[in-house]
């Protein structure tokens, strides 16, 4: 594999570059193009080849890059890692205009569970895809993005609220709404801001703005926090972290083997539960999975040597609020990836397929660490129960450990993903499961 500063080099340029599901599903998609990876449509007959890669992707954010291997998918199964490209953001509402005190403003929808707070006071930008009719009649749709901070939401100040510090809470209908700048209430409107943004990025062909799905996010670029550069902090490392690291995974397996069927799916709206078309509670994976290895006992028995990894951010044990872990489940940051695991199936992990993945972190040399909720909190999920409830096959969740989960801006180590990525490359690369 690359070096660890050249993975962590890349995967901020990608964090950078995907603001939304959608640029980071186009992204994956030209890294899998510059790979040898050929592209499917779901509209079209496949005609697959042995020892080949091929993606496929769905509503522009979810994406499957699976390799054929040898075609025996039946007595190998598929080593499949899963993802997902959404995460917690505020939406552009549809009829967003608003105009209070000489102030061009747009309403905001939360998606997903947002921290609110640290949204404030930051340089923001939008991005997303439009959709639009042409001049020649047609529909189409192209992914936009300002780059520059042009939004801000301000703090309420502390001389007019002397009881923020104590008991402020944010009401997100009233208290988040985006300013954009000072225009004349008659002069524009926010379709015809994405209509000149298509043309600034050279879409000319542009006659209306019909409808848009864009988001706001900030501007800040990623990039290492620490004295020794211990730590990333980036928007959205709860679950771009898990799509990159599983996608250069793919990559290099493929690589080294095309003997052994892999597959990386990376799934929109699990911050909202997963169901949808393109979601891990829809049939997105299982529709591919037929088409590759057909319907009934074939893909019953390719299911039962298969296994899934799940990968999704673990909560490291933060130092001021150390009481919010178990004493003896706590993962630290630059101490490897997290076994997760919960009695209520909000982890897919059994004893079985934790143990394999300690096995694989073994083979090559990578430390691993256990997260369970504490006993008395909740605790959230992932695609993991919701692909294994779907298919049948055996799954685990890991992740790399990370601080400020949802928030704007989260904090990760700087070793962990690369190591859950050496772990996850050498076990697609398993033709035969150590336990089968």
């Amino acid at each position: 594999m690359i070096s660890s500063q050249s993975f962590n080099q890349d995967l901020l340029t990608f964090l950078a570059s995907s603001p939304t599901p959608f640029h980071a599903t186009a992204a994956m998609a030209n890294a899998l193009k510059a790979a040898g990876f050929n592209q499917l449509f779901e509209h079209e007959a496949w005609q697959l080849k042995p020892q080949k890669g091929y993606f496929v992707t769905r509503n522009d954010s979810s994406i499957i890059a699976f390799t054929t291997g040898n075609e025996n998918y039946t007595q190998q199964g598929f080593r499949m890692t899963g993802a997902h490209t959404d995460s917690p953001c505020l939406k552009i509402m549809p009829n967003a205009e608003r105009y209070q005190q000489g102030y061009f403003q747009l309403g905001l929808e939360v998606y997903g569970g947002v921290l609110l707070a640290p949204w404030f006071d930051r340089d923001l930008s939008l991005a997303g895809r439009v959709s639009y009719s042409t001049q020649s009649g047609k529909l189409n749709s192209s992914l936009i993005d300002f780059e520059k901070p042009v939004g801000i939401i301000p703090s309420l100040a502390i001389h007019l609220d002397r009881e923020a510090n104590d008991k402020r809470s944010i009401n997100p209908q009233k208290d988040i709404p985006v300013i954009l700048g000072q225009l004349p209430k008659d002069q524009t409107s926010f379709r015809q801001l994405l209509l000149e943004q298509l043309q600034q990025q050279g879409i000319e062909d542009v006659t209306k703005v019909l409808d848009y799905e864009v988001v706001c996010y900030d501007t800040q670029p990623p990039g290492y926090i620490g004295l020794n550069q211990e730590f990333i902090a980036s928007a959205r490392l709860d679950n771009l972290l898990s799509c990159y690291t599983g996608l250069v995974a793919l990559i290099d397996a493929f690589q080294q083997d095309q003997q052994q069927p892999m597959l990386l799916v990376c799934n929109d709206h699990e911050e909202v539960g997963s169901l949808s078309a393109c979601g891990a509670n829809g049939p997105f994976l299982k529709s591919t999975l037929e088409r590759v290895v057909g319907i009934g006992e074939p893909l019953i028995v390719c299911l039962e040597n298969s296994l899934m990894i799940s990968a999704d951010n673990a909560h490291g044990i933060h130092p001021n609020f150390a009481d919010k872990h178990d004493t003896n489940h706590g993962p630290k940051l630059n101490e490897g990836p997290v076994i997760k695991i919960n009695a209520n199936q909000r982890y897919a992990t059994t004893s079985e397929t934790s143990a394999l993945f300690r096995w694989v972190c073994d083979e090559v040399n990578v430390p691993v660490q256990a997260f369970v909720t504490r006993a008395d909190m909740a605790c959230g999920s992932t695609i993991g129960p919701i692909t294994a409830g779907e298919l049948g096959v055996r799954t685990l969740d890991v992740g790399a450990p990370t601080f400020a989960m949802h928030s704007i801006r989260e904090l990760a180590g700087s070793q962990d993903a690369y190591s859950l990525c050496k772990a996850l490359s050498y076990f697609m690369q398993l033709h035969q499961l150590p336990n089968k």
